[in-house]
């Protein structure tokens, strides 16, 4: 007899869409290594490699990479502009990776499937990656360049009243602290926040996610937890509102926010947690699952049609919000 552990993730593999048990069979096939095995520079070869074969190119009609003033120094940026005369609306997006790993390349498609959709400028930034660089390292570089954006919308043909956060995984942990702390810092003035599959609760990780998927759907439960090893100083910066958004105890006049889950990926309970706090506290909010998706899944347009149905309604929620900003 099948233990009840067992009977659970055979009925939960039956759900996933085919598309991502198809690249998850082949990951397994190939012996892709777990993340938290390797090096940090072993693991961003390997994501480098990865994202590389997951993505479909595309066409924008500029992109400019650029360096701007930070608080530990440089700071990349890869500046996306679509076609048209502007100034456009502009999105100020923190790449995903555990903090640790990926960077401008990696979400190099993406960036240019949010600019070209949603039609507006996408400011790709390549904070300081840890272990090298520990918290709040990466915030710092991620709330310094928003408010670059803010400051010289002019320069990179877009509009500063039209601002909105966005990331993935420890990108949407970076946009969702950035627009609490633009709040609390007045300024700047941002339109909207999208947080896809957003780290929110690296405090206690026990939700039902985190003990249902905690291995075979791409981030495991190990790797979580190099990740956060990696990005944090000590134990207390888990309970830190600035790591661990959901526990700060205002989420009130914070701009209106699109979440986006997916439905095997250990971050979907604390990502969903998050979305009805926002609700609780009065800010307009849409969140949604994404069934039969792991983590990662909206990097993975050319691999997945789930993920250009998640580009498409992430493009159309940052072009409601701008109309009406």
């Amino acid at each position: 007899m099948k233990s009840r552990k067992a009977h659970r993730q055979s009925t939960a593999k039956k759900r996933l869409d085919p598309q991502a048990e198809a690249l998850l069979q082949h990951m397994a096939q190939s012996n892709v290594p777990p993340f938290h095995t390797l090096t940090p520079t072993q693991a961003r070869e390997v994501m480098g490699r990865m994202a590389a074969l997951s993505a479909g190119p595309k066409v924008v009609a500029n992109v400019e990479n650029l360096t701007i003033p930070g608080p530990g120094g440089q700071i990349p940026v890869r500046i996306y502009t679509p076609q048209g005369d502007g100034p456009f609306p502009i999105l100020v997006f923190s790449h995903g990776g555990g903090w640790v790993i990926c960077d401008l390349d990696t979400h190099d498609n993406l960036c240019r499937s949010l600019s070209n959709r949603a039609c507006c400028v996408v400011v790709s930034v390549g904070y300081r990656l840890a272990p090298e660089h520990k918290f709040p390292a990466a915030l710092e570089d991620a709330y310094a360049a928003t408010q670059w954006v803010a400051n010289n919308a002019n320069r990179i043909n877009g509009d500063p009243a039209r601002i909105a956060v966005g990331g993935d995984s420890a990108g949407g942990n970076l946009a969702t602290v950035v627009a609490i702390m633009a709040r609390d810092r007045n300024g700047p003035g941002l339109a909207y926040q999208l947080l896809i599959y957003p780290v929110t609760d690296v405090s206690s990780p026990n939700t039902d996610s985190h003990r249902n998927y905690a291995e075979g759907y791409f981030l495991n439960r190990g790797d979580g937890e190099w990740f956060c090893d990696s990005y944090l100083n000590c134990e207390a910066d888990r309970l830190n509102p600035l790591v661990s958004p959901l526990l700060a105890q205002d989420l009130s006049r914070l701009p209106p926010a699109l979440v986006i889950t997916a439905e095997f990926d250990v971050l979907r309970d604390e990502g969903e947690a998050y979305a009805k706090r926002l609700k609780k506290a009065g800010v307009p909010v849409k969140c949604t699952r994404y069934k039969g998706m792991i983590h990662g899944f909206m990097s993975m347009d050319g691999l997945l049609d789930q993920a250009r149905n998640g580009i498409a309604e992430a493009s159309a929620a940052l072009r409601e919000a701008f109309l009406t900003s």
